[in-house]
């Protein structure tokens, strides 16, 4: 397909398994539900009152939560690599990604949450866990039932914009492609239609559909596959003579009607041609995913289960546990004492001192995926 260089789109999928199963401790990968109940007793409740206090105020922060989580966790896994500023090296961050800079929403929110934990127990819960404990909240509080979020996990001490390319998929990307992808992670086809209904809540930027109005391809001006209500928001909105910046910062929903709570609408609305990514409106199309989406569309308690379910299966990609990486102080940064190290990006944060490290814990290492992301 034509229109130019197209902007890498975060389908937030979001992928794992787990639900508030009451006697089920032992999270995906030996992450441990109710990891900080000795360390940290307070550590999720301080982390759901920093969350809860921020989408009263903004609502849309949950959707921001979510793509952070997506592209922290299928880029190098959960370790919240995603919320360094700098590494050691020089090198340029993830943030410094197209895919990520100004679209990022809601780190604020996770610097106040660590710095409160900080302040009630110092060098104990790591940057990786306060973002899956948020992003749980988040979505939560937008409307997924309560769900356990297994703690654990280091702190990476690598990340790299050159990572992200061939992690994130593209906003026009065959479903196909897609699904290898999550494949590639240890996800499903169908885990990644249900973590896609992310977009349930959230905002797209223009420049990640706004193609499918402007010389579509050879054939089309204007994508077929657009509902004509849609096709004429999207010129109102993208296509304005305005600057060029005024464009990149102009979003619309994905939901237009519920655009703040998690809902089966995003399924219906596929059926209808109202998708607005395209890589979304293709699953309602391609054989091997419309079935799926008919079912989620038919019942959304099932899907909100099944999202909650999988939600802790993301949150266990590729995590690093034991004495890999460290606890960071802030997350911004790197610890000072790591700041002079060499050869980081080939240990991918391993490190030798592991004074944070509570020996009494059983952990086991963990790798697993998730897929698509809101894009705040």
């Amino acid at each position: 397909m034509e229109g130019g260089a197209r902007m890498i789109v975060t389908i937030f999928i979001v992928c794992s398994i787990i639900l508030p199963l009451a006697s089920a401790k032992l999270g995906p990968q030996g992450l441990r539900v109710g990891f900080y109940e000795n360390s940290c007793p307070q550590a999720e409740q301080i982390v759901a009152e920093v969350v809860s206090e921020a989408y009263r105020k903004d609502p849309g922060v949950a959707a921001g939560f979510l793509r952070i989580f997506f592209h922290d966790c299928f880029v190098n896994g959960c370790d919240a690599s995603i919320l360094l500023d700098s590494i050691p090296s020089g090198e340029k961050v993830e943030k410094d990604s197209p895919a990520n800079g100004k679209f990022l929403r809601g780190l604020e929110v996770i610097d106040t949450a660590k710095a409160r934990l900080e302040s009630e127990c110092p060098g104990i819960v790591s940057c990786a866990d306060t973002l899956s404990f948020a992003t749980r909240d988040g979505s939560v509080l937008a409307g997924v039932p309560q769900y356990n979020m297994p703690g654990g996990r280091r702190d990476g001490l690598v990340s790299r914009a050159a990572d992200i390319i061939s992690n994130v998929p593209l906003a026009n990307a065959p479903i196909q492609q897609i699904a290898e992808l999550f494949v590639k992670k240890g996800l499903t086809q169908e885990e990644m239609v249900v973590l896609t209904g992310a977009h349930s809540i959230g905002v797209a930027h223009c420049q990640n559909f706004a193609y499918r109005v402007n010389k579509y391809n050879d054939t089309f001006q204007t994508d077929p596959k657009l509902d004509d209500a849609d096709s004429a928001n999207i010129k109102s909105a993208c296509q304005r003579q305005v600057s060029n910046e005024e464009i990149e910062k102009t979003t619309l929903p994905f939901d237009t009607h519920t655009p703040f709570k998690m809902d089966a609408g995003f399924y219906t609305n596929l059926f209808k041609g109202k998708g607005l990514i395209e890589s979304d409106q293709a699953m309602a199309l391609d054989p091997r995913t419309r079935p799926i989406v008919g079912r989620l569309a038919e019942d959304e308690g099932k899907w909100l289960n099944q999202f909650a379910m999988a939600m802790s299966r993301l949150a266990a990609v590729d995590v690093k546990t034991g004495s890999e990486g460290e606890i960071r102080k802030q997350c911004r940064s790197v610890n000072l004492e790591n700041k002079g190290n060499t050869g980081i990006a080939q240990n991918l944060g391993k490190t030798n001192s592991d004074n944070n490290f509570d020996s009494s814990r059983t952990l086991i290492q963990a790798s697993i995926p998730i897929q698509a992301i809101p894009l705040a």
